[in-house]
């Protein structure tokens, strides 16, 4: 699976970088900034799949991407098929199909809200491998807290691996 918008499209729109906030409005739609407006409609399709697969983290699949994962990774995945089973629960339980809007917002279902209590507060989006991550205020502070620690530490690895 590419990094970019590029599955069956043959677009060059790539993943925005960086963390960009956003919120549900009250009928529960989330308004994507324009860089994600622009991403996700460079997909053969407007259809989404909104999603968490743990429980923590929002997930914003465009279809094609999702189908991907399906026939490229679920279909063949032998492993953990306890794991694989779990992990599809999880996404059908939370998920469903949506359709970003003329001015780019996306529904997200009532029981994804309540599951990760989306809802009256500032969410954090991050573009990561063909999806869009969703993160709850406190799940951000959660993650800056791991990961400023450590931060010298990781870039060092990473430049010994090759990064410049």
């Amino acid at each position: 699976m590419e990094e970019s918008g590029q599955i069956a499209s043959g677009s060059q729109v790539k993943p925005p970088l960086g963390r960009y906030p956003a919120r549900l409005d009250d009928k529960g739609r989330l308004k994507l900034p324009a860089v994600f407006q622009e991403y996700l409609s460079s997909f053969p399709e407007r259809k989404v799949f909104v999603t968490s697969l743990d429980g923590r983290i929002g997930k914003l699949y465009p279809i094609s991407a999702w189908r991907a994962n399906e026939k490229e990774v679920f279909e063949g995945y032998t492993e953990d098929p306890e794991a694989l089973q779990d992990l599809l629960f999880n996404a059908q339980d939370l998920g469903s199909e949506a359709e970003m809007d003329a001015q780019g917002r996306i529904t997200v279902n009532p029981e994804l809200r309540k599951e990760l209590d989306l809802q009256g507060q500032e969410l954090h989006l991050f573009a990561y491998k063909n999806h869009v991550e969703i993160l709850t205020e406190a799940l951000y502070q959660e993650r800056k807290l791991r990961a400023r620690p450590k931060a010298a530490d990781n870039v060092r690895k990473l430049e010994m691996a090759g990064m410049k």
